[in-house]
């Protein structure tokens, strides 16, 4: 199988998860703040982190990253849906919600990766 068609797995699974994520956010929360999109690049974040630590050197680790990390996280996590609804939160006056968001979803995103490298490196 060619490298881009594991991308392309990958993102057949990541995309749509994310978006059932945002869409069931919206339905269950009824809230202002993005959980959907924080929960899929938090997520996202946390098993990237996983994933760098836990796949091995060599071919079939190269074919599981281009699955997994560049595919499936690549989808799962969305940096312009993350700028769109910061500008939103910023044209509704919501700016300590916009700033919340902002460093909740990058101290999230950071710290979480971290932890799932952690969890690999002890696990295997």
């Amino acid at each position: 199988m060619t490298d881009w068609l594991l991308v392309i797995a990958g993102g057949l699974v990541g995309a749509p998860l994310r978006y059932c994520l945002g869409v069931d956010a919206k339905f269950r929360l009824h809230s202002v703040f993005p959980w959907g999109t924080f929960a899929a690049n938090a997520g996202a974040a946390l098993f990237l982190g996983f994933i760098t630590e836990a796949v091995t050197d060599g071919d079939l680790g190269a074919k599981l990253n281009l699955l997994l990390a560049t595919g499936f996280c690549g989808a799962l996590s969305t940096w312009s849906t993350f700028s769109y609804e910061l500008l939103t939160l910023n044209s509704a006056r919501r700016l300590t919600l916009a700033a919340g968001y902002l460093l909740l979803t990058v101290c999230a995103g950071v710290g979480l990766s971290f932890a799932g490298a952690a969890v690999a490196s002890a696990a295997f």
